[in-house]
């Protein structure tokens, strides 16, 4: 902890307001999301096709629109794009504490998803240039530390809440961002927009666009990447299916233990796996190796689970090293994953790198779960684990071969045209 707090103290203070406002941003969407379906379910007795609707809103919402969040922020700015955002989940939760028809739902659902997807590439963009270049990669390892501590307390702290009801929750997640509104309007610093150029605002934006479109080691970097995301989704998917394979339903305490293992291991690792791979490894190769560590933490779930007591012991260890491997591959990789977007961005438009990144990840993170729910549904065991730690293996190969060609070494990415 005293390293963290010195490597965060080393930073200027738009650097650390960054970090303390992703903490709070998970803090309050994760005090209130894992709780939103059974609030649909059950506490407004919706059915199961109302609840996945409003669900999947919010998810499309966010994910179809972090290339337009990115692009807004290079254009006009990061700052009215973070207070924008939190401005909007502000909103949105507060509706959900009071909403009981399903436009009112939907249209809540949708506002969350809409904030995150232009605060999320503009906070992103604006740390990335606070830190500048030699201090990139350790912002971003930071910024990670604070971004899994605020996914392990939001749930907790939205538990206790629940203790009065849900639209409690929803009341406090709103204050939540609306404090951070009010803070980051006031201490945060306005940063230039990149994207003035003279004429039509769409041309402009329709040759940005173009620009990624073209740039052909980015995409494929990009769809690499997104089998990161697809395995560390797999903690919200595979392993609770694991889990009540194991345990029916009786699963909550071993998913809860899931979900701790999973951000603790991250919270625990990050600051030193970041620094050993900037002593020891490249960039590409920390990628390359936190990709090759994920797929792998699938290999112990592909034994058929031993029966008894003993056996599900074995199984709920199981559980946990994958979670955590999980986690530690992830920690290996994200920082340097962060400082390769920029560089392909040229430091010109990194928001909108970004957003197409992050749209890129969001798709294949729902075809992924589409394809994994499939192979669990062939009732062959083994088959869900292998084909995951495949996909680690199979993308950190194609990371390597990118670095092999020259497309991922510093100073080698130029600047778009």
């Amino acid at each position: 902890m005293r390293g963290l707090r010195a490597q965060v103290a080393s930073f200027d203070r738009p650097v650390r307001l960054l970090m303390a406002n992703q903490f709070a941003i998970n803090l309050g969407f994760y005090m209130l999301m894992p709780y939103l379906a059974d609030h649909l379910a059950h506490g407004l007795g919706l059915a199961a096709w109302t609840v996945g609707l409003v669900v999947g809103v919010r998810n499309l919402s966010q994910q179809g629109m972090f290339l337009i969040g990115g692009t807004l922020a290079d254009r006009y700015g990061c700052k009215p794009m973070i207070l924008t955002g939190c401005a909007m989940r502000t909103v949105a939760f507060g509706l959900l504490a009071v909403a009981g028809s399903l436009p009112a739902l939907i249209l809540a659902s949708a506002l969350t998803g809409l904030a995150g997807a232009l605060f999320n590439p503009a906070v992103r963009a604006y740390l990335a240039a606070a830190a500048g270049e030699e201090r990139r990669v350790e912002a971003f390892a930071a910024f990670n530390v604070f971004y899994q501590a605020g996914i392990l307390v939001g749930p907790l702290t939205g538990l206790a809440l629940l203790a009065w009801d849900f639209s409690a929750v929803c009341a406090a997640a709103a204050l939540v961002f609306a404090a951070l509104a009010l803070l980051q309007a006031r201490a945060l610093p306005a940063t230039a927009a990149v994207n003035r150029s003279a004429g039509s605002a769409w041309r402009a934006v329709a040759g940005d666009w173009r620009t990624i479109a073209a740039d052909r080691p980015f995409l494929l970097f990009a769809a690499a990447m997104t089998g990161s995301y697809v395995l560390a989704f797999q903690v919200y998917l595979a392993l609770p299916l694991r889990s009540r394979e194991l345990f029916g339903a009786q699963t909550g305490p071993v998913t809860g233990a899931v979900f701790a293992a999973s951000a603790l291991a991250a919270l625990s690792g990050q600051l030193k796996l970041t620094a050993w791979a900037k002593r020891t490894l490249g960039g590409p190769q920390a990628i390359a190796y936190g990709l090759v560590v994920m797929g792998a933490a699938f290999l112990p779930l592909m034994p058929r689970p031993y029966p008894g007591v003993p056996g599900r012991a074995v199984s709920v260890l199981a559980l946990l090293l994958c979670a955590s491997l999980l986690a530690w591959g992830g920690a290996l990789l994200y920082p340097f994953e962060m400082d390769t977007v920029v560089r392909f961005s040229g430091d010109r438009l990194v928001a909108t790198y970004y957003g197409a990144y992050n749209t890129a990840c969001g798709i294949a993170v729902s075809l992924g779960n589409l394809a994994v729910g499939a192979l669990f549904g062939t009732g062959i065991r083994w088959l869900p684990w292998a084909a995951l730690a495949a996909i680690g293996g199979a993308c950190a190969g194609v990371v390597a071969g990118l670095h092999r060609a020259g497309h991922l070494a510093p100073g080698t990415v130029p600047a778009p045209g």
